[in-house]
């Protein structure tokens, strides 16, 4: 049975700064749990699946690219035990749409991203062609029914390529020398959000060494599986800008065709021969420097469950042997969660600070405080201990890093990447704490803590009045032109948020009003800046784009959050009357709210549902 351990190491290549305080790992005891416990599991099992059509739950196919990588290094038994195989593919067989396909994401329509890399990871976990009791099959009909492989978009034809089932010939350059641009470019990859960045670092590094794994009997027969034509006959140069239909969310610009083309036929084979080969090793190791920037200081949890897994097999091409490479094998274990619906990939290593930051204000505005007090008690030591106290080492210019000292991350203290939403919950739920007896919730933190907090916040806001996420904006918005990624919109560089505005904001006003002579006017000035970006950005209808949730209601919530912490109110701010009439106006028959992811994707209203959505995609 399966069972969740807490705050644990258990193995010497783990790294951790706080005794693993936040850590949740996944653990399979086969004497755990009663006969009737099993029993209840295998119901939970078996009702998802009668209803697997109807019911979803909010993940993604990230597991597919651990699973690859895991493969090609030769660490998939290693790292995944039998069950944890068993569990992989239960949740790959129950997110299968009617059609044979799968989608982006488990509520999405089929795509040939989605179906191929999850056929494939099918194939590597011992699926045969043929099995699934048909399940296999209708997959690879869909995908070659939708014109094979070769149309899958540019993030799969990366991953098929390391996987050896696509010739990197296929692939548009991702060239690792823009790394060695001078910084005042606009289109430097230290300007992109962070996100951004830190998956194109080790995929440059990937291609620029034209990385292929080892080309087993299975690899050697999923080229024949997944394909119209024969491999040998595939005409690569056509297949470089191929993407099914299905996929295209963002065409590529003529601008784009333009560039990669003349980055493949004229710059990369001069980069490929000398002399230009010795610009291309520079480059590659100037890449890998910052990969293990990245792995370092976030004891190789790094940013997301992407770039986590691409580092990994960026360590083991540079040496298969090495102690990076090692450490990143156990904090696989960190993105996994199990469900009734099987086994899937976090798309972080939680939300433990942000959940904990939410539950905790929650909690005391109940005024329960002895019925709460040990929980809160916990929830204090978990804030405390969570906060990052320190920068990043070294020039942090140089990295590419914003100031992260008096921060904090949405997950836990090891993966330490500071978020300016994140910082505001943890600040104010540690504020509110520092107000409640010490016998019953503990000591509190102490101010100077929470003065860099506020100064973290300060050096967050952007010309524009808002907030980004991790990082200044460091760029422009028409760096857009040149996102290579079919399948994603708006990733180049990090936006300002009404989210992570209105967060702040209430933070500030939260500590103005216990510390109200520290930095004053810095924080007077802010704020007034940050309200009135949310009044600006306020659409015509009266809600608010969220970006970090669903969608209209969610960012129209925090938008009048924001606005009311300022001391507005309906009868002073129009922005509050138009706010409410908008939510009025999509209030359900049953007196609830509602929405559809597709209100993110296509950024109109979807009202649809009879229930409140607040599904967080990261």
């Amino acid at each position: 049975m399966w069972k969740l351990k807490n705050a644990e190491g258990g193995s010497s290549w783990l790294q951790t700064l706080n005794n693993h305080v936040g850590r949740q790992v996944w653990e399979f005891d086969l004497k755990a749990g009663t006969s009737e416990d099993h029993l209840d599991v295998e119901k939970a099992r078996a009702d998802f699946n009668d209803k697997r059509f109807i019911q979803h739950h909010s993940a993604d196919f990230l597991m597919r690219l651990q699973v690859i990588v895991l493969y090609v290094t030769g660490a998939l038994n290693a790292v995944l035990s039998e069950m944890h195989k068993k569990e992989i593919c239960r949740y790959l067989y129950n997110h299968q749409n009617e059609d044979g396909g799968w989608g982006l994401h488990i509520e999405g329509h089929s795509t040939m991203f989605g179906t191929v890399l999850n056929y494939v990871t099918l194939r590597l976990l011992g699926q045969a062609p043929d099995g699934g009791q048909g399940t296999m099959e209708k997959g690879r009909a869909w995908i070659l029914d939708h014109g094979g492989a070769t149309a899958i978009p540019s993030w799969g034809k990366m991953w098929l390529s390391v996987l050896g089932v696509f010739d990197w010939i296929g692939n548009n350059p991702l060239p690792p020398e823009i790394w060695l641009l001078p910084y005042f470019f606009p289109i430097h990859p230290g300007r992109m959000w962070c996100h951004c960045r830190m998956v194109y670092l080790p995929m440059s590094y990937l291609y620029g060494r034209r990385f292929v794994g080892p080309l087993t009997r299975i690899i050697m027969s999923l080229r024949e599986e997944l394909y119209t034509v024969p491999y040998e006959k595939i005409d690569w140069n056509q297949a470089r800008n191929m993407c099914a239909k299905e996929d295209l969310y963002y065409p590529h610009p003529l601008i784009q065709d333009i560039l990669w083309g003349t980055l493949h036929k004229v710059v990369e084979p001069a980069l490929m021969h000398w002399p230009g080969s010795m610009l291309r090793e520079r480059a590659l190791q100037s890449v890998m420097k910052h990969v293990h920037y990245e792995d370092e200081n976030t004891h190789y949890i790094c940013i997301g469950p992407v770039n986590k897994v691409l580092n990994m097999l960026c360590c083991w091409v540079e040496d298969s042997n090495s102690e990076a490479f090692k450490r990143h094998l156990p904090r696989i274990l960190d993105y996994l969660w199990v469900a009734e619906d099987g086994m899937k990939m976090q798309g972080y290593n939680g939300s433990q600070l942000w959940d904990t930051a939410f539950a905790t204000q929650a909690l005391i505005s109940t005024d329960l405080l002895d019925d709460c007090g040990p929980m809160l008690k916990k929830a204090h030591m978990y804030i405390e201990r969570s906060q990052v106290i320190e920068d990043c080492p070294g020039d942090l210019n140089f990295w590419y890093r914003h100031i992260s000292k008096g921060a904090w991350p949405f997950s836990t203290r090891d993966h330490g990447w500071p978020i300016s939403d994140c910082s505001s919950e943890g600040l104010k739920a540690a504020l509110a704490l520092s107000q409640l007896p010490q016998d019953i919730v503990g000591k509190p933190i102490p101010s100077q803590r929470f003065f860099d907090s506020v100064s973290f916040m300060l050096s967050m806001q952007n010309n524009d009045g808002g907030f980004a996420t991790y990082e200044l904006t460091r760029s422009y918005p028409w760096l857009e032109i040149i996102n290579p990624a079919e399948t994603f919109g708006d990733i180049v560089i990090d936006y300002s948020y009404v989210e992570c505005t209105s967060a702040v904001i209430q933070a500030l006003v939260a500590f103005k009003k216990l510390y109200p002579e520290h930095q004053c006017k810095e924080i007077e000035a802010c704020i007034s800046k940050a309200t009135r970006y949310i009044e600006n950005i306020q659409r015509h209808d009266g809600s608010w784009y969220g970006s970090w949730g669903v969608c209209f209601t969610y960012g129209t919530w925090f938008g009048v959050l924001g606005l009311v912490a300022t001391g507005k109110t309906y009868q002073n701010c129009s922005n509050i009357r138009n706010a409410c009439e908008f939510l009025l106006s999509k209030q359900l028959p049953s007196g609830g709210w509602g929405e559809s992811y597709l209100s993110c994707q296509d950024k109109v209203n979807f009202f649809v549902v009879s229930f409140f959505i607040l599904s967080f995609y990261f």
